[in-house]
């Protein structure tokens, strides 16, 4: 739990049950924000599926754009974008796009070093909700965020589910996927970073002097917070005052609120 839980995490992840995701085509992008992003990112494109009789309001732009750049539009039954885009919102368009690249975690860093900004990155330590991973991504686009980090295994990759969640926001972000988040924390460190755990315990949040140089923010998984041997490579520790009644935020919202202050204070 990202904040304040007071059950005893476990590092042990044997016991986990299984996830259930909703399961889209490979390369699908749902969605009609998700679409607009697409096109303006310029990544290509092989085809773009339409409802049958769906050409009204921001459908009508996003087609005629598919077709000013030659794109093949086909217009389907609703079956076959359900089918696409595995049950989900779909909107009433599909697309059909090359997967989106992973990037390295020095890609991201130079991302920051064009922009000439320090580094604001954020590090994700397993979560597994494809739909709080998209969420996450659009708070931290929203949030002048350089890039995330995600761990390779047991945590959701980029899918359609996490694009549609992003409201098109992964077009913008650069997203790394690493082997072990400790040894890339390590590596952050010695370029200059200063990190920061969103875990239960630690200072309140919105008290931090996050400064102006460059900095991680990492947040854990959905049931279990942040595993100990990340924690133990982190420099600071957060959190965010509890005066309710449930134990703790969704990581994705809790995100959302970390984030919006280390940008108000970055952006004074």
């Amino acid at each position: 739990m990202p904040f304040g839980e007071n059950m005893q995490r476990k590092d042990n992840f044997k016991n986990r049950p299984p996830r259930r995701e909703t399961v889209a085509a490979e390369g699908a992008i749902i969605g009609r924000n998700a679409l607009r992003e697409l096109l303006a990112s310029g990544r290509d494109i092989d085809k773009i599926f339409v409802l049958r009789g769906e050409r009204e309001g921001s459908i009508t732009v996003l087609v005629a754009q598919a077709l000013e750049r030659g794109i093949p539009v086909q217009e389907v039954e609703r079956q076959k974008l359900d089918a696409l885009s595995g049950g989900g919102n779909h909107q009433g368009v599909v697309a059909m796009a090359a997967q989106k690249e992973y990037s390295t975690v020095e890609e991201i860093l130079d991302i920051a070093k064009a922009r000439g900004e320090s580094p604001v990155v954020l590090i994700l330590d397993g979560v597994e909700d494809p739909h709080n991973l998209g969420a996450i991504i659009r708070s931290a686009d929203v949030f002048g965020v350089h890039g995330v980090i995600i761990p390779k295994r047991r945590a959701s990759g980029v899918t359609a589910v996490v694009e549609k969640a992003s409201a098109g926001a992964l077009e913008h972000m650069a997203v790394a996927k690493v082997t072990n988040i400790s040894d890339t924390l390590k590596k952050l460190k010695d370029n200059g970073l200063w990190i920061y755990a969103a875990e239960v315990g630690g200072d309140d949040y919105s008290s931090v002097d996050y400064g102006s140089g460059p900095i991680g923010i990492v947040l854990g998984s959905e049931g279990y917070g942040i595993s100990r041997l990340v924690l133990e490579n982190c420099d600071f520790k957060i959190s965010i005052p509890n005066y309710g009644h449930v134990n703790s935020l969704n990581v994705s919202c809790a995100a959302a609120v970390v984030l919006a202050e280390v940008s108000k204070r970055r952006h004074k």
